[in-house]
């Protein structure tokens, strides 16, 4: 006679609603983002960090931090690391100027031959990985060195310098500089500072004009890739093979999941990411650097990790890297706007990773059930 399995079985025993929230990947990152600000509003509301222009200044600073965090969130999900981000987006950033400013190519063609060219080299990250079976930490920290290297040889070579100016001349009227350098909402943002509605200057030759004169393509294109990269993880088959590949390549590839080109994708789509981050960085400074992008990596993965993403693949959340974004932007920017030294944002970054590691690490056992 076959044993009948009791209400009180382990193997029955539906996971508590609790349960059920405690291990969603958003968690952490919600409340972070739900005490950082109560922090800064109770110690620095009085400073303007909430008027329009505190508002804006720390939501750039918080797409900033996205747009280079949803390529390294899905790469994560995926299995993989990459390093190079940090020097992909100083290497981006010059070849647009090289091309644009010192050889007088359009501005289209050179932020097109930026794009093609991160999106090569990040399909060889991905191909190296795959075919030598080297951890991507080691392949990508090659490039991470390779790709600075280059991009301080092809300034001084060129031109003699470190930093490239000149590049907002280039890029006036042209239609795809527009697209990464410009703002949205001009009119509207004139009509309500006419109308009283935000801020205006009350002197000078901008007397009566609005403090924010639109919105930053910086901040839409951070919207549009976490829009996409959420809507691609949860609503399609290709967000589910991104899973299966971080969690256990072996049994995705006997389901049937390409798991070699969905990495190799992924760190393209990282790339690109980046080179968003280094064309539209490049049109608002009007210039490109050579030592732009420095630790940038680190932050993406922080932000990734705040986000709920486990180190070990197969889990994680666009919404929760667009949090932890949030995070780093709100508290830049709020410990300036509290008079704090600047320099304790790197024990915040490096006290929240820590936190963070501990927390998902503890999740990571509810899943699996590790003791």
């Amino acid at each position: 006679m076959s044993e009948t399995a009791t209400p009180d079985d382990e193997r029955v025993r539906e996971m508590s609603t609790f349960r059920r929230w405690l291990i969603r990947p958003e968690l952490g990152s919600i409340c972070g983002t739900i005490l950082v600000f109560m922090f800064f509003i109770s110690v620095a509301s009085d400073s303007g960090m909430f008027s329009g222009r505190g508002v804006m200044n720390w939501t750039v600073v918080s797409a900033q931090f996205a747009i280079i965090a949803v390529g390294a969130c899905l790469l994560m999900i995926a299995g993989e690391f990459d390093l190079s981000v940090g020097s992909m987006i100083g290497f981006s950033g010059v070849i647009i100027a090289l091309m644009s400013v010192t050889w007088g190519y359009p501005m289209w063609i050179a932020i097109i031959t930026a794009f093609v060219v991160a999106l090569a080299i990040g399909w060889l990250n991905g191909y190296l990985v795959i075919k030598t079976g080297l951890p991507s930490f080691i392949v990508t920290l090659a490039f991470l060195y390779i790709l600075r290297g280059l991009t301080i040889f092809l300034s001084i070579s060129t031109t003699n310098k470190t930093i490239i100016g000149g590049v907002r001349e280039k890029a006036e009227g042209d239609w795809l500089g527009n697209l990464f350098g410009g703002k949205i909402f001009k009119g509207l943002f004139t009509w309500m500072g006419e109308n009283g509605w935000i801020e205006t200057f009350e002197r000078g030759n901008r007397a009566g004009q609005p403090v924010i004169e639109g919105i930053p393509m910086l901040i839409v294109w951070a919207i549009v890739l976490i829009v996409f990269a959420h809507v691609l993880l949860t609503r399609t088959r290709f967000g589910n093979w991104i899973y299966a590949a971080g969690g256990d390549a072996q049994a995705a590839r006997y389901s049937g999941v390409p798991v070699n080109r969905v990495k190799i994708l992924m760190f393209m789509f990282t790339a690109f990411c980046a080179t968003v981050f280094a064309t539209c960085q490049v049109m608002e400074f009007g210039s490109a650097a050579a030592d732009r992008g420095l630790l940038k990596e680190f932050e993406a993965i922080i932000s990734v990790v705040i986000g709920g993403a486990l180190l070990t693949g197969g889990y994680g959340s666009v919404v929760g890297a667009a949090l932890g974004a949030l995070i780093f932007g709100v508290v830049q920017q709020g410990l300036f706007f509290a008079n704090v030294e600047s320099s304790l944002f790197r024990v915040f970054l490096g006290g929240i990773l820590l936190l963070a590691v501990i927390l998902n690490t503890y999740i990571r056992r509810l899943i699996t059930g590790e003791r």
